[in-house]
């Protein structure tokens, strides 16, 4: 028999755990810990002084916002789940944050001296995947960052699209889509980092013959994701399309809520707000994706 190659061995070593998610994750790595160094409850209590941030943590923005939310609940209720370190080879008995910095950075906002962690002994390869992993679970972050983190699990640790799925809990479609953001130009990126675009207008971009100038028109326009695939579509010109009005700013709240649930469900979700009443559509376009919308509203 051949002798398999690093790539197939990498992708081999890592199928038990595939699906798990990071809180079965967390579970295993409590075992690792030291028993003299837990406290009953399996954590350990360290300064937050001692904890210094992952350099390679793929999230790259913290929303203001959600981050005083989370200190004032913290300071209320103090932190629910461990931060995940290991240790810092550059500074005696001090850690490197691999997942949690949100909480870390709250927590310090809210003024806490000690926080609860668990330790794990990982290279930098081991911890890049965990803190890749924790951050692409999260709902919170941006389409751009968690397209990153995808092709970082890809590109450095041999993840298929399936394995990827499994992992955070994600149809395929989700995954393969989020993806195609990075053939986007840098520009068109940073708007849909920056909240200018929505996940649904940036997937429909992907075939444009001129994705920026397309994305610039969205911005100035309020085109709607419906809009700017019937242009990319039909090759129309940049001026609208034809058969449709020049329509108004939408709301922010509901701009806002729009992208939440795009973003969480991985489709294009269009809110069409009257007062009191409204619609809310969802934009699928295979079977797969219908089965994939069904079953996350039914919670399977």
């Amino acid at each position: 028999m051949s002798e398999k190659s690093p790539r197939e061995k990498s992708s081999r070593e890592k199928s038990p755990r595939l699906g798990r998610g990071l809180a079965a994750l967390i579970g295993d790595m409590a075992e690792d810990v030291g028993q003299t160094d837990l406290q009953d409850d399996g954590m350990k209590y360290i300064p937050i002084e001692k904890i210094v941030a992952n350099r390679a943590n793929p999230r790259r923005v913290f929303d203001e916002n959600l981050l005083e939310e989370l200190s004032a609940s913290i300071a209320e209720k103090g932190i629910m789940q461990p931060l995940l370190v290991r240790p810092n080879s550059d500074e005696p008995n001090g850690y490197e944050l691999i997942a949690g910095e949100r909480r870390w950075r709250a927590a310090q906002r809210a003024g806490l001296l000690e926080v609860p962690i668990i330790i794990k002994q990982v290279d930098d390869n081991e911890a890049l995947e965990l803190a890749i992993i924790e951050n692409v679970q999260r709902a919170d972050l941006n389409s751009i960052e968690e397209s990153m983190g995808y092709e970082q699990l890809i590109e450095q640790f041999s993840y298929t699209q399936n394995d990827l799925a499994k992992v955070i809990g994600k149809s395929r479609s989700h995954v393969a889509n989020t993806l195609r953001l990075m053939k986007l130009p840098p520009e068109v990126r940073d708007m849909l980092s920056g909240g200018e675009l929505t996940a649904g207008h940036a997937r429909a971009l992907i075939t444009a013959k001129d994705p920026l100038k397309l994305a610039k028109k969205i911005v100035q326009e309020g085109y709607s994701v419906r809009q700017v695939e019937a242009l990319t579509q039909d090759n129309a010109s940049l001026s609208g399309p034809k058969s449709t009005k020049k329509i108004k700013q939408k709301n922010a709240d509901v701009a806002a809520l729009e992208k939440r649930l795009s973003d969480a469900l991985g489709f294009d979700v269009l809110i069409d707000d009257k007062g009191n009443k409204g619609r809310l559509s969802i934009t699928y376009k295979s079977l797969e994706q219908l089965d994939d919308v069904i079953a996350r509203l039914l919670g399977q």
